[in-house]
């Protein structure tokens, strides 16, 4: 099969090509080629991707079996390429997010929950939502094959940008006591960016899909005992009540990465309907695989830089201080 990824130097999409790669497909990328890395074997072109003529330029006449896009801007972009790959490509898969459902994300949410406004023809990345709205509803329009709108929820695994668990893995490393969010049998609900490109490359789904593990496919708590295990660390998890993380001020989710309160507006980020996903073969490996390998990525390339302006994800030395004083303890 011949793969365009639209990306494909970080995260969900250098995991489509590695993934592709070793199926044996055909990879093309398309990026401007000043971050990320490139595997070897890859048919690498560059190209702004807001200028229209130089991404048709750098594609020429290529025709591909699929496409995967993982842009999150301005959904113009989105609307741009479908259009230039209408009648070249079998399918397209545009990488989207369970951000696009109206806040907040009630439990048990499904494909068919109210979305939020978006425009397919914006030129505005300000409002992450609306833009990942305006991308599917330009994959959809623009494109004349099959497309898939694949609405990830939290992604986790290799070469991941944001930070999440590398977050966690870092400070376990770094060892002694550790203010953890409990409760320690908080379920989480997550996806590897491997086994959501396996699930695109292998099955092209057709429709729209909440693209994540079942609800408590694993825990915090075993999420970082896996970090832990994998680091070598000696350093001791101190689980402390959502109730002492409210107090402390410290956020969930963004200082404190992953992890949400099993209660509030933010409790449906962890418990999503996924049956859809499943039905059309997606499937989600271990959470320890995911851990483990993203601890060994770490160590051989180290964390790329956050995009933008963007501050490193996890809470700070000030942020756990608090967390020790509202718990009524001490680091």
């Amino acid at each position: 099969m011949r793969v365009l990824v639209l990306g494909g130097s970080h995260h969900v999409g250098r995991a489509v090509v590695e993934t592709a790669l070793a199926r044996g497909d055909d990879v093309v990328t398309l990026n401007r080629g000043l971050t990320g890395v490139t595997a070897p074997g890859v048919d690498v072109r560059h190209a702004d991707r807001r200028d229209p003529g130089a991404v048709a330029a750098a594609l020429g006449d290529d025709e591909f079996d699929a496409v995967v896009d993982t842009w999150s801007q301005e959904p113009v972009v989105v609307r741009d390429a479908a259009r230039l790959l209408s009648g070249r490509a079998g399918h397209y898969t545009y990488v989207s997010s369970r951000s696009v459902y109206t806040w907040p994300p009630a439990p048990g949410l499904d494909e068919s929950a109210p979305v939020v406004e978006g425009d397919p023809d914006g030129t505005d990345a300000g409002d992450y939502a609306a833009a990942k709205r305006g991308g599917e509803l330009a994959a959809i329009r623009d494109f004349d094959g099959d497309v898939l709108l694949a609405r990830a929820g939290l992604i986790l695994g290799p070469w991941e940008r944001v930070g999440r668990l590398p977050f966690w893995l870092d400070r376990v490393a770094a060892g002694g006591r550790v203010p953890t969010p409990g409760p320690e049998d908080r379920p989480l609900q997550l996806v590897d960016a491997r086994d959501l490109a396996q699930w695109v490359l292998e099955h092209q789904p057709v429709g729209v899909f909440n693209t994540v593990s079942r609800p408590g496919h694993t825990t915090v708590g075993e999420l970082l005992a896996e970090c832990v295990r994998v680091t070598g660390s000696e350093a001791e998890l101190v689980w402390l009540s959502p109730e002492a993380v409210e107090r402390a001020g410290v956020a969930p989710w963004t200082e404190l990465p992953i992890w949400v309160p099993p209660t509030g507006e933010l409790a449906g980020l962890h418990d999503g309907d996924v049956s859809a996903a499943y039905a059309a073969g997606l499937t989600c490996r271990p959470v320890r695989e995911t851990v483990a390998a993203t601890w060994a990525w770490m160590q051989r390339e180290g964390l790329p830089p956050q995009p933008g302006d963007r501050p490193r994800t996890g809470m700070d030395v000030a942020a756990e201080r608090r967390l020790w004083k509202a718990a009524g303890q001490t680091a």
